[in-house]
């Protein structure tokens, strides 16, 4: 995943022009003609976000609602994309137009991968279906 950062101008809620637009598009558009494109969002900005905060040892969370501060490693958009190694990752990354005059900082982030929830339903009822079978064929 990358994960592009939120600065001053991302929080402001202003549009981005329509070179950047355009140049952001063309870059999503190479990453889906690749086929490494699994999804993109950009954020609004955190004044319309709220924050649960829970405390460390239990009780009831603290409800915060935005703006908050940019410096606080907010994030603004992100990137999902399909890659074999971090090093064509980190190359993708390079790749993502950023709006000059402002500090950008983009993440890379690995997802944690855990297989037994990316079977949809319909995979898990065969599944457990031919388990059935296998157990039924064992007794004879």
């Amino acid at each position: 995943m990358l994960i592009v950062k939120a600065n001053g101008f991302s929080e402001t809620g202003v549009n981005h022009g329509q070179e950047h637009v355009d140049t952001m598009m063309n870059y999503k558009k190479s990453l889906a003609i690749v086929g490494a494109l699994l999804a993109a969002e950009e954020l609004q900005p955190s004044a319309s976000g709220i924050r649960v905060c829970y405390p460390p040892g239990g009780g009831e969370p603290e409800i915060q609602v935005g703006p908050f501060s940019a410096d606080q490693e907010l994030v603004a958009e992100y990137v999902l994309i399909d890659v074999r190694t971090e090093k064509e990752a980190l190359e993708w990354a390079l790749r993502i137009p950023i709006r000059l005059g402002v500090k950008s900082t983009i993440e890379i982030r690995r997802l944690e991968e855990k297989t037994e929830c990316l079977l949809d339903a319909g995979t898990k009822v065969m599944e457990a279906n031919l388990k059935d079978h296998l157990h039924m064929l064992r007794k004879f």
